[in-house]
C-alpha cells in the first residue's frame, strides 16, 4: 500500500483479468445472461468460428433486449453489440476508466496476436476498477493483472474457441 492509501497498481495490465469468456453467435440469450450471473461478469464476446471477436453482450445488451417479442428465443448475435471495445494495456487505469465513461463502456478488452490470430485476452471492467478503489492492498486483487496465475492465454483462447464452435459458453480461463 502507498503513503496515500492505493495500491500499486497504476497501469491497466496490473489490474486487467486475464481469460475472457466467449460465446458462439447462435448462444441462445437465457444461456448468456445466465453465465453472466454466475461468473458475476458484465459482458461476454462473441466470436466467430474463425475465433474472431465481433461483438460483445453486456448486461445492458440483455435489459434492452428482454423488451423484446420472443427474447428467450434471440441469441447473441440478435442482441450483441458490434466490435470489441479495446484498451493498451499500457495505458494507466486513470486514462481508461475515462474512456470507458466517455464511451459508456463498463467493459473493455485487450487483444492479443500470437500465431497471426488476434484474439480477446484479457479484460478491465468497472468491477475491476472498483475492487481497485476498494483494496486494503494488493493482496485483494491477487487474482488480477498480469501476474496473476492463469493459464496462458493462447491455450485458454484456443478451448474457448473449441467450445465456441460446438455452440457452448466457453469458459472462463480462470477456474
Amino acid at each position: 500500500m502507498n503513503a496515500d492509501g492505493t495500491t500499486s497498481r497504476k497501469l491497466v495490465r496490473d489490474l486487467m483479468k486475464v481469460g475472457v469468456p466467449t460465446c458462439s453467435p447462435q448462444t441462445p440469450v437465457p444461456e448468456v445472461a445466465q453465465f453472466l450471473l454466475e461468473k458475476n461478469l458484465e459482458g461476454i464476446v462473441v466470436l466467430d468460428s474463425e475465433g474472431h471477436g465481433i461483438g460483445v453482450v453486456t448486461r445492458d445488451d440483455l435489459v434492452r433486449a428482454y423488451a423484446r417479442e420472443n427474447v428467450k428465443a434471440l441469441t447473441a448475435e440478435d442482441v450483441m453489440s458490434e466490435g470489441v471495445p479495446q484498451v493498451p494495456p499500457d495505458i494507466p487505469l486513470t486514462a481508461a476508466a475515462q474512456l470507458m465513461r466517455d464511451q459508456g463502456w463498463q467493459i473493455v478488452f485487450l487483444m492479443h496476436n500470437s500465431g497471426g490470430i488476434v484474439y480477446p485476452a484479457a479484460m478491465l471492467s468497472y468491477t475491476h476498477l472498483l475492487r481497485h478503489l476498494a483494496a486494503q492492498s494488493d493482496e485483494d486483487l491477487n487474482d488480477l493483472g498480469i501476474a496473476a496465475a492463469r493459464q496462458a492465454p493462447l491455450d485458454a483462447f484456443r478451448q474457448r474457441q473449441k467450445a465456441g464452435r460446438q455452440g457452448a459458453l466457453g469458459p472462463d480461463s480462470n477456474h
